[in-house]
Parts: structure tokens; C-alpha cells; sequence
């Protein structure tokens, strides 16, 4: 998680929402991305997607059956359907987002009966510093 608020910092200073992603194989990382909605005016630039797109390059499958996501915030609907399309292993998230996360928030998407696939899902895993950067990001452009 610590490498996911580092990749959420460097968004932040970018002027992107400050929301980090890493996807782990065994003990490698193989995918690090943060927000790049602005940079590439792309809606779908979520840190997530960006990181399962890097993840299944880099392993050559769109299937991450053996992968681990850790986030800083808790995914939105497009990005748990993606952690779901892409098969990810277990999930881990920082801040919980009861506004447009849609994990353990919103629509609930793992628990939905049309998900093909739920990740194990844990939640908190550094919360604090993950809520602390948001919360100090939009405090700045109030």
C-alpha cells in the first residue's frame, strides 16, 4: 500500500485526484499507476484501470488470476467491474469512498448476482494516510 500512496501523490502533484494502484504478482510488483483522467483526458484514466492495463501486459493475459490489488480508495463501478473482468485475486483498499465506491459502498458490485467474479476483498489497509491525501487535496482548491 505504501507504493499506492506514493503513485496517489505523485497524481496529486499533478492535479490529478490523488489515487494510487499497484497490482502484485508473488512478490513483483508489476504494475504501479496513479489517476491520469486530466493528463489524458480519458474518463476510464482511473489508477486502477491503468494498473490492471500495465498488469496484463506485462504478464501477457488479460486474466490477473494470481494478482493482488492494493488502491488507495475504495473502486467505483467501472473499475470493480474491471477488477472482476480481469479475474484479481484478492483486493485491498485504503479509504473507503461512500459517495462513488462501489465495493463495500453504493451498488455493491462483488455482491451483485451478475458479478462472474469476486475478489477477496480487504478494506482499511491504510486508510488513514489514503484519506488524510484526499482530504488535504480538496481542502487546497476550496
Amino acid at each position: 500500500m505504501d507504493l499506492a500512496l506514493k503513485a496517489a501523490e505523485k497524481a496529486g502533484k499533478s492535479g490529478e485526484v490523488p489515487i494510487g494502484c499497484v497490482i502484485v504478482r508473488g512478490n513483483e510488483v508489476i504494475a504501479t499507476a496513479g489517476n491520469r483522467t486530466l493528463a489524458d483526458r480519458d474518463p476510464t484514466g482511473h489508477a486502477e484501470i491503468l494498473a490492471i492495463r500495465q498488469a496484463s501486459a506485462a504478464i501477457g493475459s488479460e486474466r490477473l488470476v494470481d494478482c493482488d490489488l492494493y488502491v488507495t480508495l475504495e473502486p467505483c463501478a467501472m473499475c470493480a467491474g474491471a477488477i472482476s473482468l480481469a479475474r484479481i485475486r484478492r483486493l485491498y483498499y485504503g479509504a473507503a469512498d461512500p459517495k462513488g465506491g462501489a465495493v463495500e459502498s453504493g451498488v455493491r458490485y462483488f455482491a451483485s448476482p451478475t458479478c462472474h467474479h469476486a475478489p477477496e476483498i480487504y478494506s482499511a489497509v491504510g486508510e488513514r494516510a489514503a484519506a488524510t491525501l484526499l482530504q488535504d487535496f480538496f481542502r487546497a482548491r476550496r
